[in-house]
């Protein structure tokens, strides 16, 4: 039986023309969209929680295209480096995004949505009028009862009341929520917090850091020689170290090589020993690992029990940049 939804008149979809290129579609714009349901999709790709709604999004493309659903991504950076469109492209590929994608790197079709949020979906009737949002994870049923009563409303047979079945794995795998005690912690001295290397940050300069005997929960630290920026943390010497004190199953962190086309080795422990079982999907049970591209790495994965845990990476050449850790 179909959930009941009131569906407010939130005004007319607004014009991609702030996009600077596209991928997988020529361009797009509200009027041509007429006659069918557009669902917009706000990301960045090295969003957890954006990757996180990512099997969602792609279920309803792929099951709701051939009745008339538009699936539209909005790529708007966070990052510096996401504004590259190869990366985009590239990512794009592996993430398996074939629906259409606007490139906004300037911000201008977010600002059209007055959007806030990554991720954010708007969903659009056959009249160009958007009729819902929802902001941030979850609400996957909410948004599917959308698109299915938007479709009938236009007409589309065939359209059934059952909800698509998702099994995300990998970066796509539902935060573990009960055990999840760990915040967003930016790297860059512009959004830091928490950090514990003794004699505090210096900015916009190499500096030797050295880390504290122990942290607190959710408290971070260098050890060896990094210069702390406004967006980033960069490693200028080998052997540089990132503490962090955590509590969550899952441990992501933004990194990349300071030059394209580079590569940093690194190794990653958890209370000072290897990981093991619970190692990530980007090091082996050993810790080991390789920066080589500018992305969201997935350090550790807790096949246990969750605690208080201390995470440790140690980089064996300089060059990397260090910008969030994010976890699940």
């Amino acid at each position: 039986m179909e959930t009941r939804v009131d569906l407010p008149r939130e005004g007319a979809l607004p014009s991609f023309d702030g996009a600077t290129g596209w991928l997988n579609s020529s361009p797009l714009t509200p009027e041509a969209l007429r006659g069918q349901v557009v669902l917009v999709d706000f990301w960045t790709y090295t969003c957890i929680n954006w990757l996180r709604t990512l099997g969602y999004v792609r279920a309803w493309f792929e099951k709701y295209s051939d009745h008339g659903l538009v699936v539209i991504g909005v790529h708007t950076p966070e990052f510096p480096f996401e504004r590259d469109v190869d990366n985009v492209r590239e990512a794009a590929k592996d993430m398996n995004v074939e629906y259409p994608v606007a490139l906004d790197p300037d911000y201008e079709v977010w600002d059209a949505f007055a959007n806030r949020y990554w991720p954010a979906v708007y969903i659009a009737d056959a009249d160009g009028r958007i009729r819902h949002h929802h902001f941030g994870e979850g609400g996957y049923e909410e948004c599917e009862r959308v698109i299915q009563l938007l479709l009938r409303q236009a007409g589309r047979d065939g359209v059934g009341d059952d909800l698509v079945s998702v099994a995300p794995d990998g970066f796509e795998a539902q935060a573990d929520w009960t055990n999840l005690e760990s915040p967003e912690t930016y790297l860059g001295y512009q959004q830091a917090q928490n950090f514990a290397s003794p004699g505090g940050a210096a900015f916009d300069e190499p500096h030797t850091y050295v880390e504290p005997d122990s942290l607190k929960l959710n408290h971070w630290a260098l050890s060896g020689d990094w210069t702390i920026e406004r967006g980033a943390t960069v490693l200028n010497d080998a052997d540089g170290q990132i503490a962090f004190r955590f509590h969550a199953r899952d441990v992501h962190l933004v990194l990349g090589p300071r030059e394209r086309g580079a590569s940093v080795p690194f190794r990653v422990l958890v209370d000072r020993e290897p990981p093991g079982d619970t190692h990530g999907l980007d090091i082996d049970q050993e810790g080991y690992g390789t920066v080589t591209q500018q992305r969201l790495y997935q350090l550790v994965r807790e096949r246990g029990s969750i605690a208080d845990r201390t995470f440790e990476i140690t980089f064996l050449a300089p060059g990397v940049e260090a910008f969030v850790f994010t976890f699940g």
